[in-house]
Parts: C-alpha cells; sequence; structure tokens
C-alpha cells in the first residue's frame, strides 16, 4: 500500500474539488497529483523565467541571444 496522509479540508471545498475532478473523469485524489504537477511545473517554470531576465542584465546577453537565436534585442 501507497504510503498516505489525511488531509483535512472544509467540506465545500471537497465537493468542489470532488466536482472538477469529475469534470475531467477522476477521482479526487488523481485530480489532486494532476493539480500538484501543473503547479510544480508553474513554479519551475515561473523561476526559469526570472533566471532568463535575470541573464538579460548581464552585459553582452540580450545581443548574442538575438544574434544566436534571432529576433530583436527589445531594445530597438
Amino acid at each position: 500500500m501507497a504510503d498516505t496522509t489525511i488531509v483535512e479540508v472544509d467540506t465545500d471545498v471537497r465537493d468542489r474539488l470532488a466536482v472538477l475532478a469529475a469534470d475531467r473523469g477522476l477521482s479526487l485524489r488523481a485530480y489532486l497529483a494532476e493539480l500538484t504537477t501543473a503547479q510544480e511545473n508553474a513554479t519551475a517554470l515561473a523561476r526559469a523565467a526570472r533566471a532568463f531576465e535575470d541573464a538579460l542584465e548581464r552585459p553582452g546577453f540580450r545581443e548574442g541571444f538575438a544574434r544566436d537565436f534571432g529576433g530583436s534585442t527589445g531594445r530597438d
């Protein structure tokens, strides 16, 4: 058996999540797992976007990126 824990939520929240899960044809457990994965991916994407924005501040990065991948440097 999988290692599990109990999470308590208001009945209203549980019912709303169950409806969302059913709309996707998933069990509540599967829906929460999918939701968790999506949130982890969104967090990683935001972190990568911040890292890219930080890199854009390095001297010459914009120009090198435009040279290697085409497009504007954003300073035109």
